[in-house]
């Protein structure tokens, strides 16, 4: 061969060397990018100039070798290091990396990529972006919190712009109540009078019933003239008392129709006066009724202490049609009898679908104590009830002999209106005397209730979020929830080496790599996902000074091929002068 052909394989010795050079440069250049993956090149010998292709041996001769003068070297592979780099914490919960085998999958324009890099932050539409404005795909959730699996949306997080509340549906009471306590007597009874010493009348004599209009009342303090008109109304103020606390302010509106009838329900529906079915012990039934031979209207209230209804003289006022200026007191009243036996209340605090708390009083009062254990009463109202009847439940509950409530029937079902609220109605809920938190007993102590658990939430806005191992985001929200918020999902290839760098830490499928398979962090062999934390690149410095200095002995000594040869061929010249 010429002094020419180690020219050129020289050549080719300074350009793989060089491309060599370039592979190490970029993986040192690249030692703190995020995810980094570094190459290596592969050297491969280019085609022979075979002098001979040699023999094989005789009987009486050896055989002769192959005779083959390389013609220098070529790039014969440049392989990718998918092997994982080091995961450093950030403190920022938005970072993600995996620690395993899988990619991040994220979408520009339509376009599917691939990354390792998990810098992910918020744009201004909340969706969860790469550094270069890739929107990170996943799993989303419906209305209920619960992941859509199967199709991958850009996954948003509306950090302080989402709100949510949930209604009630459960609610534990704890306790005891006291079987030895008293067994009641008497409901509250409450008498209207048109005077002190008796029933109201009508104009022109007779004493009032229950078809009685209102403006045909006589006026005790002006006789021969209408008590109430037209316009008017007859209001029940807060200073009333019902088992200690107010009764919430309520208004009748009088008409030429009103009657005393209409009278009587107002007070028995805003006083929550219960209808159990059977007289009080005294004989008297609870609600309201007039006697017409004496024109007295008796309110009889439920039995227990809690119940004991309390109405003084003005706090059922005339308001005249301004609905602001008091005409004096519409009734005169006396109490004739006060509410007893052992009970006890607790306020709940429920919530609508819209998150507005509801109050509930539950009262309990003890009803009898059979030989098969004691029975108590529940009185349930809500002066949070739309409409205008405050009462919403009432029945029994038994106790065995050691104080243990029925282990099946240990629930109250309980509906609320929420009419014109905007939120669903009617609220229900159960009430539960026997829970996994705890239970209500009877014995012989003090009454005790309490509200233990309440599930249903407030209004809250989300606050903040973090991933889970499993690529799962749960979202934290200022009323204390927390609720799924979405998925992360990676990418798992056959052949990693063969996907195609697109630049920006991001990679897309290649002829030999094979299409992703998709899955949640953990399964199909994939990794996991940590949150708050980076993979480092995983580049070994020490290895690349080495091969550092080893390419750069290799294009030093292909130079001086290239010089060896050119002084051959200058021997050559001097021989033709």
């Amino acid at each position: 061969m010429s002094p020419t052909s180690a020219l050129f394989i020289g050549l080719t010795g300074l350009n793989a060397n060089a491309r060599k050079l370039d592979i190490i440069g970029n993986n040192i250049a690249n030692i703190n990018t995020v995810a980094f993956k570094s190459s290596r090149m592969m050297f491969e010998t280019m085609f022979q100039t075979n002098l001979g292709f040699g023999t094989s041996p005789t009987a009486t001769s050896g055989g002769v070798n192959p005779m083959q003068i390389g013609n220098g070297v070529g790039i014969g592979a440049i392989q990718r290091n998918f092997n994982n780099g080091t995961i450093n914490s950030t403190g920022d919960l938005r970072d993600l990396a995996i620690d395993g085998s899988g990619f991040f999958m994220v979408e520009n324009n339509g376009s599917t990529f691939y990354t390792r890099a998990g810098t992910f932050r918020q744009d201004i539409e909340d969706n969860l972006t790469t550094a270069t404005g890739e929107r990170l795909l996943g799993y989303a959730i419906d209305d209920n919190f619960n992941l859509i699996t199967g199709n991958l949306v850009p996954l948003n997080i509306p950090v302080g712009r989402m709100t949510i509340a949930e209604a009630t549906r459960n609610v534990s009471l704890v306790g005891n109540l006291n079987k030895s306590g008293d067994i009641p007597t008497t409901g509250s009874i409450i008498d209207l009078m048109g005077s002190t010493t008796s029933g109201p009348t009508i104009l022109g004599g007779g004493f009032i019933t229950s078809t009685t209009l209102l403006t045909t009342i006589d006026d005790p303090n002006n006789p021969g003239t209408a008590q109430f008109s037209s316009g008017q109304t007859i209001r029940l103020k807060d200073n009333a008392t019902k088992g200690g606390g107010s009764v919430a302010q309520a208004d009748l509106e009088i008409t030429a129709t009103t009657s005393v009838q209409d009278l009587m329900n107002f007070l028995d529906l805003t006083l929550g006066i219960q209808t159990t079915g059977t007289p009080n012990p005294d004989g008297s039934t609870p609600g309201v009724t007039v006697d017409p031979s004496t024109g007295v209207i008796r309110i009889v209230g439920n039995v227990g202490t809690e119940n004991n209804i309390a109405i003084l003289t003005g706090d059922l006022q005339i308001i005249d049609s301004d609905g602001i200026t008091s005409l004096g007191a519409a009734f005169e009243t006396a109490q004739i009898a006060e509410a007893d036996g052992e009970s006890v209340r607790t306020t709940i605090s429920a919530f609508d679908s819209l998150g507005t708390s509801v109050l509930v009083d539950v009262v309990m009062v003890l009803d009898s104590t059979p030989n098969t254990g004691p029975v108590w009463r529940y009185f349930i109202e809500s002066n949070d009830d739309t409409d205008l009847d405050i009462s919403v439940a009432t029945g029994t509950l038994q106790f065995d002999n050691e104080g243990q409530i029925d282990t099946i029937a240990n629930t109250v079902k309980i509906a609320i209106d929420r009419q014109d609220t905007g939120a669903g109605t009617p609220l229900t809920f159960n009430l539960n005397f026997l829970s996994d938190t705890g239970q209500t007993t009877s014995l012989s102590t003090g009454s005790s209730l309490i509200g233990l658990t309440t599930d249903g939430l407030p209004p809250g806005t989300l606050e903040n979020f973090a991933t889970g191992n499993d690529g799962t985001i749960m979202g934290r929200f200022s009323n204390g929830a927390i609720r799924v918020m979405g998925q992360v999902v990676l990418a798992k290839f056959s052949n990693p080496a063969g996907l195609i760098d697109m630049g920006g830490n991001l990679f897309s499928t290649g002829p030999n790599s094979g299409p992703g398979a998709v899955a949640a962090p953990g399964q199909l062999g994939l990794g996991s996902v940590v949150s708050g934390a980076l993979e480092s690149s995983n580049v070994d410095l020490g290895a690349e000074f080495t091969q550092m200095i080893l390419t750069s002995t290799g294009y030093s000594a292909s130079s001086r091929v290239i010089r060896t040869a050119d002084e051959l061929l200058q021997q050559l010249l001097v021989l033709g002068r």
